[in-house]
């Protein structure tokens, strides 16, 4: 019989059964799909911002909806695995991408923008839901069916190999399928990468209910409803407050409440795990040096890593006006080097010290940011960025691989799936923040640096007077359209960008439009060059961090430890 040949609903735990190619193939698929939702926004941004007339704010919560539910629901569906299957689980998420990503297919081309928007959201988040039981779970029946250091380090790269190809497929996909025509208009093509990814979720499902074996680890899990619900309420206030803080208004009741209540629920879920006989999360994993510094180390270099995409997302597609195919060979290059590291990966984690390996993968992303930050959005060369999209995809790939490989193995096989839910919300959570500050960043110098503009420019100010009245002096058939773009550039930086300056009339001539469009351009050059040098330092300094405290003495190995245990 075959690797791939075995009865996939024998239930197994712990240390009971070894990895099977079906499983293999299952998980590696499942966080493809997983990765794949992730980044599909990432070069449809502009399009969806046309098509839809986003705000700056509803635009990063496009990416946020998919995040955000990742973030808060990673450490349930770490305890739901090992309770009741984590073939079950991975099947259920990935039917739930493929019926969000439907649903998001399926938004409105015309009609109420709220309609559409709902749509759109709720498609991202059924998605996000789907997502958080694959991440966890995919690497959590891998740990399941291996028990050396050796075999786990091997299989966990293929599995951050299919991650990080997840991220190169994504943009090629959503770019190609973004050129189809569509009934809606020259942009609403974006729904048909949204498509795509529903057929690749519906295809895993079948591969995980085919080929899969089933796994738990029901001994001492339960579900800890208290603390589910505190740390969702607390991680969901924050990143809400992020994002509406970057309309402009930090000190408006909303945000500021957001912040008291992150503040609030969190400390909550801190004291109902202290208390708690079967927790959500074992406080005691935080008693492990290893797995505290690895958690910091992987917030700040994810949130560099997907803040960058973030940036290199709107930069491309937003402020530079490129199509989606042409944004995805920016993302191509981000995501490249990951699979040309495949090979190399496994074999550094077996030979090197990982902590040495994850502050060399930080400390390559923090170079690639800051060279990122020198380069104007009015270089619209995207070679000009070609080079450090290259270094920070490589980064990437050493980083997220070591992550894994360090907090998985400083835990038991019979904690694989609460340490691998824990280590798959840390490095979500530092995933979601992200876009959402770097977003915040950028958006608020953006908009403080318009505002300023105008009011330096009496010139400035009349013709921006003059635009936003228009609609009121313009012939009947033409007030809409008038309307629409006034809204469009008194809806944030992005907006002001995306009106073009000029018009071309029926009978050939031009006529000005937007007057603020050029400065919004530069506006948002200059904030989201500061957004890649936050992203940069964030980076460096979870490198220094990982040398430090990770890299200073050999790595905890706890399969040495059982199987010493074994022996005697």
């Amino acid at each position: 019989m075959s690797a791939i040949d075995v009865d996939p609903d024998v239930p197994s735990s712990g240390m009971n059964h070894r990895l099977t190619g079906g499983t293999l193939l299952a998980s590696v698929v499942a966080v493809m799909v997983a990765q794949i939702g992730l980044s599909i926004p990432a070069v449809l941004n502009g399009m969806i911002q046309r098509d839809l007339d986003t705000t700056s704010a509803q635009l990063t919560w496009v990416s946020a909806a998919f995040l955000v539910p990742i973030t808060l629901l990673e450490l349930s569906c770490g305890v739901l695995g090992d309770l009741f299957g984590r073939k079950r689980l991975l099947a259920i998420g990935s039917s739930l991408v493929t019926v969000g990503m439907l649903l998001a297919y399926l938004t409105p081309t015309g009609g109420s923008h709220a309609v559409q928007m709902t749509f759109l959201f709720g498609g991202q988040v059924i998605g996000g839901i789907g997502a958080a039981a694959l991440f966890p779970t995919s690497v959590a029946m891998l740990a399941a069916g291996t028990h050396t250091v050796k075999e786990r380090s091997k299989s966990i790269s293929i599995w951050a190999a299919a991650l990080t190809a997840g991220g190169f497929i994504s943009p090629v996909m959503a770019g190609v399928l973004a050129e189809l025509p569509h009934d809606g208009g020259e942009n609403a093509s974006w729904r048909y990468g949204f498509l795509g990814l529903a057929v690749l979720g519906a295809i895993s499902t079948v591969i995980t209910l085919a080929f899969a074996r089933n796994s738990s680890s029901p001994k001492g899990r339960s579900l800890d409803i208290p603390g589910q619900v505190t740390v969702a309420i607390g991680l969901f206030a924050l990143v809400f407050g992020v994002i509406q803080g970057s309309e402009g208004d930090w000190s408006s009741p909303l945000v500021v409440g957001s912040f008291v209540a992150a503040v609030v629920f969190l400390a909550a879920f801190v004291v109902i795990e202290r208390r708690t006989a079967q927790p959500l999360v074992q406080l005691d994993l935080f008693a492990n040096r290893v797995f505290v510094v690895t958690a910091i180390v992987t917030v700040l270099s994810m949130f560099a890593y997907l803040g960058t995409a973030y940036a290199t997302s709107i930069r491309l597609s937003a402020i530079q006006g490129y199509s989606p195919l042409m944004t995805s060979v920016g993302f191509v290059c981000l995501n490249i080097m990951g699979v040309v590291l495949f090979p190399v990966s496994s074999r550094l984690l077996q030979h090197y010290n990982p902590g040495w390996i994850l502050a060399v993968g930080a400390a390559l992303i923090g170079v690639g940011d800051v060279a990122l930050a020198l380069i104007p959005a009015t270089n619209l060369s995207i070679a000009a960025i070609a080079f450090p999209l290259l270094v920070i995809g490589a980064g990437f790939k050493l980083a997220v691989t070591s992550i894994t490989s360090v907090s998985v193995n400083s835990v038991p096989t019979s904690k694989a799936g609460m340490a691998s839910g824990m280590t798959s919300m840390i490095r979500d959570f530092g995933l979601t923040l992200g876009p959402s500050v770097i977003g915040a960043i950028a958006l608020t110098r953006a908009a403080s640096e318009i505002s300023q503009n105008v009011a330096a420019s009496p010139q400035l100010t009349s013709a921006l007077d003059a635009f936003n009245a228009s609609p009121q002096n313009a012939p009947a058939p033409a007030q809409a359209e008038l309307q629409g773009a006034v809204n469009a550039v008194n809806s944030g930086p992005i907006g002001a960008n995306g009106v073009p300056s000029t018009v071309t009339m029926p009978d050939g001539s031009i006529h000005p439009l937007n007057p603020i469009k050029d400065v919004a351009f530069h506006a948002l050059s200059n904030g989201y060059a500061i957004g890649y040098l936050v992203c940069g330092i964030a980076a460096i300094l979870a490198a220094v961090i990982a040398a430090a405290l990770l890299g200073g003495r050999p790595h905890h190995n706890v399969f040495a430890d059982e199987e010493h245990a074994m022996d005697h």
